[in-house]
């Protein structure tokens, strides 16, 4: 039988058993207390810092996304100047033809950017590029088949419906704010990117590329005797003589200008869009240029 004595060894055991496994007063153990402490302060696990490649993509987008609002607000100020343009200034035409010359150049430039963007390896991330891509290669289709020269036929229309595709260059759904709320890892890549940081603008020490597209046709090629009467579009390659509206003159196209020459008086045009005037003889409006020649448009007043 057991005795009182004995019946108290035992049970002194049993403290000893329970509590010499790193127990608490609680009844849990020590390693299953560390190991829960997260779940049980309710506390997120923490986020993986994003890797360089998605700061990288992340930068590129802001940057690309940044670039495409500038181009849509200074579209919209472009039209309303074609619209009303200042009666001392430029008139509507020629406001029109630097417009449609210049414009699809940083349109194509961002086009170029994203081709060029690494995968960020988020697949989500990545199908916003690509909507991207496919919006932009849409638009620039759709520029290319836009003649500066259309701008002497209906300004303030081929200005319009070129405004019209600029305007249509916004973020595909769902876009990047959309994504970062769901991806915390993209989010924390926005935050790293320097390019995305509230009030970053492009280094201005950076040269813009200088247009290479091809030039548009000319509509009297390189007849230069179309000028006789004052009107005439035509394509310089080198210097020629032109008579046109009872006016001599030499003209020659460089690299990134264009040179008139007649008797008394010199002018220079620093590319597309550039306009001399002769009295009220002659007007020459530079269609287009490149390294290629210059499409040079005559009107008689």
């Amino acid at each position: 039988m057991f005795t009182r004595q004995s019946v108290a060894v035992v049970a002194a055991g049993l403290v000893l058993t329970v509590g010499g496994c790193g127990g608490r007063a609680d009844g849990t153990t020590d390693a299953s207390s560390d190991k829960g402490s997260d779940k049980k302060s309710g506390k997120p696990a923490p986020t993986r810092p994003p890797s360089k490649k998605l700061v990288k993509w992340a930068g590129g987008m802001c940057e690309s996304t940044a670039a495409l609002k500038t181009v849509r607000k200074q579209s919209a100020a472009d039209l309303k100047e074609i619209r009303k343009p200042d009666e001392i200034g430029p008139t509507a035409q020629h406001l029109a033809v630097s417009y449609l010359s210049r414009t699809p150049l940083p349109v194509e430039e961002v086009e170029r950017d994203l081709e060029h963007l690494t995968p960020s390896g988020v697949p989500a991330a990545d199908r916003l590029r690509d909507a991207w891509l496919k919006k932009l290669k849409r638009v620039v289709r759709e520029l290319d088949k836009v003649s500066p020269s259309a701008a002497f036929d209906d300004a303030e229309g081929s200005a319009a419906g070129v405004d019209k595709l600029i305007q249509s260059l916004t973020s595909p759904e769902p876009g990047l704010p959309a994504l970062m709320k769901k991806d915390p890892r993209l989010a924390a890549a926005h935050k790293r990117a320097e390019q995305c940081a509230p009030g970053w603008k492009p280094d201005k020490k950076t040269p813009a590329p200088e247009p290479s597209g091809p030039l548009p046709k000319a509509k009297d090629g390189k007849n230069t005797g179309a000028c006789a009467d004052g009107e005439c579009e035509i394509l310089v390659t080198s210097a020629v003589k032109i008579t046109a509206n009872g006016l001599s003159l030499h003209a020659s196209a460089e690299d990134d200008s264009v040179t008139f020459r007649s008797a008394g008086s010199v002018m220079r045009l620093g590319g597309s869009g550039g306009v001399a005037r002769f009295g009220d003889d002659l007007t020459i409006t530079v269609v287009a240029q490149n390294e290629d020649g210059a499409v040079l448009k005559f009107t008689a007043p």
